[in-house]
C-alpha cells in the first residue's frame, strides 16, 4: 500500500488552490507541517496537520502525509473543496474614515490592525467588506480585488486611494506602476541614524526560508528592483522619527529596507524590531521599552502623505493625515526619555 491510498480518490483537477510553494534550490529536508509554518501567514500547527490528515496537502502532484520530509526544488500545495476565502466577499457594515470622495475615487484613512483584503485567518473584517458595503459596482484589480490600486499592511496606519470606476482604476494603477504618484510614511527606527538623509536602493524578494518575510538581494540577482528615500525628522536617543518617500511600493519595502541597513522598524515583530536592539542593559530602560511596545503595539509605520493625478480633471491631488494616536503617545515618551540620556 503506498503512502497516497489512505487518501479519497478526489482528483487535484476538483480542488480549488489556496497555496502553492516552491522548495528553494537549497531547501533541507523538512518536514512538510514545519515547512508549512515558515509560508502560511496565521497558520497553527494544528490546522497544518489537519489539512494533511484530511488529504488537503500535495507534493509534486501527490497527497501527502504530516511527516512528509519537502526536499529541493518540491512544489507544496494546499488545496480544498472550497475556493479562497477572498473570493467569498461578505460586505460588512464597517465605518470607513474617508479624507475624501468624489465619483471616481475615495481616500480612506486605514486604522492599524485593520486587513485590506482578505485571505489566510483574516476572512472579515477588512477594508474590502467595508468597501463592498459602502460602495456598488466596484472596479476590479488584477487581482479581482474591488476598488483596490495599492495596499498597506495590517498593522500599519494612513492613506489609501480607491477607484470607484474602470476608468479610475486603470489611470491611478499606471500612475503607482510608472512611479509618478507621492507617498510619504513616518516611522520609528532602531538606533540613531548616521546620516540626516539618503537613499536605499537594494532588489526585494521573499526570504526562501522564511515566506513570511521578504529581504534584499543586493546584487539584484533576485526580487524587483526598490528604492526608498529617508529624511531624518528627530534624533529621540536610542530611536529615530524618519520621513520615507516610496519611489517603488514593494512588499513590506519599508521594514526591509531599514533592516538591511541596520535600523529595523521599532516593535515591528516579523523583522525583530519586538527586542531591544539599542540602548542600554538598565532595568529602568527595559522596562521604559516595554511600556512603548504597549502603547504602540505594532510596527511604528504611517502612510502619512499621498498624492496622485486625478484620473478625470488631471490635477494633481495631495493628502496629509494626523500621526495616529498610539504614534503621537510612544514618540513623546521617547522624547522626555531622550532628555535625559
Amino acid at each position: 500500500m503506498s503512502e497516497h491510498d489512505e487518501f479519497s480518490e478526489i482528483t487535484s483537477e476538483e480542488l480549488y488552490e489556496h497555496y502553492n510553494f516552491k522548495a528553494a534550490k537549497g531547501q533541507d529536508p523538512l518536514r512538510v507541517d514545519k515547512f508549512l509554518m515558515n509560508f502560511i501567514e496565521n497558520a497553527t500547527r494544528n490546522k497544518i496537520q489537519q489539512a494533511a490528515k484530511e488529504g488537503n496537502i500535495w507534493v509534486n502532484g501527490n497527497q501527502v502525509k504530516q511527516n512528509y520530509k519537502v526536499k529541493a526544488d518540491d512544489e507544496v500545495k494546499v488545496l480544498f473543496e472550497h475556493p479562497p476565502y477572498e473570493f467569498l466577499l461578505t460586505p460588512e457594515d464597517i465605518p470607513l474614515d474617508i479624507v475624501y470622495e468624489d465619483d471616481a475615487l475615495l481616500v480612506v484613512n486605514k486604522p492599524a490592525g485593520m486587513v485590506v483584503h482578505p485571505g489566510h485567518g483574516n476572512y472579515s473584517g477588512t477594508l474590502i467588506n467595508a468597501l463592498v458595503h459602502h460602495f456598488q459596482n466596484l472596479p476590479k484589480n488584477s487581482n479581482d480585488r474591488p476598488g483596490l490600486v495599492h495596499r498597506i499592511d495590517k498593522d500599519t496606519s494612513g492613506l489609501l486611494v480607491v477607484a470607484k470606476t474602470e476608468e479610475a482604476m486603470t489611470h491611478l494603477a499606471k500612475q503607482f506602476f510608472d512611479k509618478t504618484s507621492e507617498r510619504e510614511y513616518v516611522a520609528l527606527v532602531w538606533g540613531n541614524m548616521n546620516e540626516d538623509e539618503g537613499t536605499i536602493e537594494g532588489n526585494i524578494a521573499r526570504n526562501p526560508k522564511n515566506r513570511l518575510q521578504m529581504m534584499v538581494f543586493p546584487d539584484g540577482d533576485q526580487g524587483k528592483d526598490a528604492v526608498t528615500h529617508f529624511k531624518v525628522l528627530e534624533r529621540l536617543g536610542y530611536i529615530t522619527k524618519v520621513s520615507c518617500k516610496l519611489e517603488t511600493g514593494r512588499t513590506h519595502q519599508i521594514r526591509v529596507h531599514m533592516k538591511h541597513i541596520g535600523h529595523t522598524l521599532f516593535n515591528d515583530e516579523r523583522y525583530g524590531g519586538n527586542k531591544i536592539l539599542k540602548g542600554t542593559t538598565f532595568t529602568k530602560y527595559k522596562q521604559f521599552v516595554e511600556n512603548c511596545f504597549k502603547i504602540l503595539p505594532r510596527q511604528a509605520l504611517h502612510a502619512k502623505t499621498l498624492g496622485f493625478q486625478h484620473p478625470k480633471t488631471g490635477e494633481f491631488l495631495r493628502f496629509d493625515s494626523e500621526l495616529p494616536e498610539d504614534m503621537q503617545n510612544c514618540i513623546e515618551k521617547w522624547r522626555n526619555y531622550a532628555k535625559h540620556i
